[in-house]
């Protein structure tokens, strides 16, 4: 083994067998325990109880088939023996108890994935939990997943941008909460009797790049978008843009609690605007935009000045600059006309990228035809990071009311806001001196607008956009 290859060894991580889980979406007892999971949701109410005792005899037939399978199924997942020996204690207690509200608190910490990260290691997932951006209810739900983890990742992750809670996952199979537009897997979602200490937090890159390629080849060829090479490649290539995504998201997930942060970022159980929301997370986007900007440029500078890049270094170099093109389009095309137009903080962010790169003459909507200036996106893009992240800084010394009428400011000197809104004719002088439940009150449900370009385009793309719930990387 080389000096190089043993370096690489050391931040991945020792070798786990991988092979051993690898069929098991065909396996019978992976087909009964998700028949018996999928069957056993019908019978749940919304908390995950079971609560009709006619029901019950079902539900413990359901349950003991799950627990069964995932018995014959454990030794194919030896990384995971903790959790799966600790997983038929919680359903045997569940159904014992009467089938109350579900508590699987015992085998939610002992599932450890963030200690498994080696590319192609798979997890057998089975939680009552509900499913973000896809199902409410806290059902049963069984996954088949396996990891996405190579090596120019492990050495980012290893370096300046460690981020021990980060997971990055493939869908190999699911039960119906995941046949919806939920793309992560997060511990919070599962049903406990009380909330432990986070450790991990898991997102599908395959189901975010399969999304991505469908929405932007959709997106480009309505608008006659004339794409780069590189752009065009991330289209046409899966694993491609898989691998981008996580590097994407390895940045933005760290972001969240750097920088400098006037409250806290997660805004766990905090009742405020929604645009507070939609800052946070493109916050948190463009910082990962401004990272690849820097990482791509650091590169080709050694290697403009003769100096030869690793493959490691090339390969980090080249997704890097596939990072920047997936933040730019992702947000101005899928982000904004996903979803409804009520509270939707995401469509709100690619409505503010869209409209800042216009307003720069970066974009431009003319003849029918989206054209871009390639080679003034980059710092058109860092421009708005730098101002979201002044709004930030200087918000530290604020009032909490202040940086929401600031924030404010910001967004609709960009995206012009609904012309009813009490916000933009200024709010009265008894809610500005109350409290801030009446700031958030009067912020109507689609303060911003879709603008004429964006509802045109809805039109088209909305289509395209629904059609990607449930999507996987073999629909791509």
């Amino acid at each position: 083994m080389s000096t190089s290859q043993q370096a690489v060894q050391a931040i991945i991580g020792e070798p786990e067998v991988v092979e051993d889980a690898h069929g098991v979406e065909t396996s019978p007892a992976w087909l009964r325990l998700k028949a018996a999971a999928t069957a056993l949701q019908g019978l749940q109410a919304r908390d995950g109880s079971v609560p009709d005792p006619t029901d019950h005899p079902a539900a413990r037939r359901h349950v003991e088939e799950i627990v069964a399978s995932v018995v014959e199924l454990a030794p194919r997942f030896p990384h995971d023996t903790a959790y799966l020996e600790a997983l038929p204690a919680d359903f045997a207690r569940w159904a014992d108890g009467g089938f109350g509200e579900p508590d699987f608190l015992d085998s939610l910490v002992e599932f450890q994935p963030q200690r498994h990260r080696v590319d192609g290691v798979r997890h057998l997932v089975v939680f009552p939990m509900y499913t973000q951006n896809g199902s409410p209810d806290r059902h049963v739900e069984a996954l088949l997943v396996e990891a996405i983890w190579p090596e120019f990742i492990a050495a980012l992750e290893a370096g300046d941008y460690g981020n021990r809670l980060f997971v990055s996952l493939r869908l190999v199979d699911f039960t119906p909460g995941y046949d919806t537009n939920s793309a992560v897997l997060f511990p919070e979602t599962v049903a406990t009797r009380e909330t432990p200490v986070f450790t991990w937090g898991a997102i599908f890159q395959d189901r975010e790049a399969a999304r991505y390629r469908r929405v932007v080849s959709a997106a480009a060829e309505i608008t006659r978008l004339r794409l780069p090479d590189e752009a065009a490649a991330l289209l046409a290539d899966q694993d491609l843009a898989e691998r981008t995504f996580v590097m994407w998201d390895l940045i933005h997930d760290r972001t969240h609690m750097r920088g400098d942060l006037p409250f806290d970022p997660f805004m766990i159980k905090q009742r405020m605007p929604y645009f507070l929301y939609t800052l946070e997370e493109l916050r948190c986007d463009l910082t990962a935009f401004r990272e690849a900007v820097s990482i791509e440029r650091g590169l080709a500078a050694r290697a403009a000045a003769g100096e030869e890049l690793t493959a490691l270094e090339e390969q980090t170099r080249r997704h890097a600059g596939l990072v920047q093109y997936a933040v730019v389009f992702d947000r101005i095309f899928r982000f904004a006309l996903t979803g409804s137009r009520v509270r939707n903080y995401d469509g709100l962010g690619g409505q503010l990228l869209f409209a800042w790169l216009h307003r720069k003459h970066v974009l431009q909507w003319r003849d029918v035809e989206l054209s871009v200036d390639w080679g003034a996106i980059a710092d058109a893009v860092v421009e708005l990071g730098e101002a979201v992240d002044r709004l930030y800084w200087e918000s530290i010394d604020r009032p909490r009311t202040l940086h929401w009428l600031k924030a404010y400011e910001l967004i609709a000197a960009v995206v012009p806001p609904h012309p009813a809104s009490a916000w933009a004719q200024g709010l009265p002088r008894d809610v500005l001196a109350g409290p801030p439940r009446g700031y958030t009150d009067l912020v109507l449900d689609d303060e911003f607008p879709l603008s004429m370009f964006f509802e045109a385009l809805g039109r088209k793309l909305r289509g395209v956009i629904e059609s990607t719930a449930g999507i996987r990387a073999t629909d791509a």
